[in-house]
């Protein structure tokens, strides 16, 4: 099968993820999920560390665990990065696995920071939810 023929990555679609876009990557740690960050570069989505990013990015990629600080503060932050039609993939361990958020954690900061949740992603040990910041934002 040639390149050309192979389907396109199912979870970097879920992702929203497309050629040429580019992603700001925080939190990442050796317990990251390899295998969706593989999708997002195979779909031509380049991830750069918050620290390195020059511009604007097209979508943030938040890895938080429950010791990591203030998710608001975190969420907050990462808004400041990302362009005008910009969105956060917030990825949290699993129940039953190290650093799991309470799912009432995440809606409290996401609602403080004026964020709304517009989809969710189920990986092996990971949950995602996507959540977008207000468009009125400058």
């Amino acid at each position: 099968m040639t390149d050309r023929q192979r389907p396109a990555p199912a979870t970097g679609n879920r992702l929203g993820v497309h050629s040429d876009m580019l992603i700001a990557e925080f939190g990442y740690r050796e317990d990251v999920d390899h295998e969706l960050r593989g999708d997002i570069r195979e779909l031509g989505g380049t991830t750069v560390t918050g620290d390195d990013l020059d511009g604007l990015a097209d979508a943030a990629l938040l890895w938080w665990r429950q010791p990591d600080g203030d998710l608001t503060d975190e969420l907050l932050d990462a808004q400041t990065l990302l362009g005008p039609d910009g969105y956060v993939w917030l990825l949290t361990p699993k129940t039953g696995h190290d650093g799991f958020v309470d799912p009432s954690v995440i809606a409290e900061a996401a609602e403080t920071a004026g964020m709304t949740l517009t989809a969710t992603l189920d990986r092996p040990d990971w949950l995602g939810v996507r959540l977008s910041p207000p468009r009125h934002r400058a």
